[in-house]
């Protein structure tokens, strides 16, 4: 009786599907998909400026954040990552004028569509990160792995579960 509860307080459960469970010293991948000119450069910004933060995002650089095609999302969930972050420029600092309110409008409506297929809605998420905000990337992606370290890992949907 000892053993199976100190197994079961060793183990992350998934929000998705209580049944799934992980090793306590699981740790969450997270899909970075971020704009080339300004969320990209905060993240390397955040790297030359020695901040530290969570090793868990591997990062995919975009011309634009209008350029993320759900299906991207979608891909990222179902293969390998935990979660996904989108991170572009600020509203009105776009470098091709208005692709970030694309962007904004896009994720919306995909971020219905997961969570009505069935993904808990803190799986994705998005940022916008200027240039100089080497600093609060470093934050987004602090939250970001806390969050999904919350979900639990994400096997349900994973491509060798069909």
């Amino acid at each position: 009786m000892e053993t199976e509860v100190k197994e079961a307080q060793s183990k992350i459960v998934s929000a998705e599907n209580p049944d799934l469970t992980a090793p306590a010293d699981w740790q969450p991948v997270i899909m970075g998909i971020l704009c080339n000119w300004c969320s990209y450069a905060g993240s390397d910004l955040t790297g030359t400026s020695r901040i530290q933060y969570p090793p868990n995002i591997r990062i995919i650089r975009v011309p634009c954040s209008s350029r993320v095609d759900p299906w991207f999302i979608i891909k990222s969930l179902q293969s390998t990552a935990d979660g996904v972050l989108i991170s572009g420029c600020h509203p009105g600092d776009c470098h091709y004028i208005s692709g970030n309110y694309y962007a904004r409008r896009r994720f919306l409506v995909t971020k219905k569509l997961l969570n009505f297929v069935g993904y808990h809605e803190n799986r994705v998420q998005f940022s916008w990160v200027s240039a100089a905000e080497g600093p609060k990337f470093a934050k987004v992606v602090a939250k970001v792995t806390d969050d999904i370290k919350k979900l639990g890992p994400l096997h349900r949907y994973k491509k060798e579960n069909f």
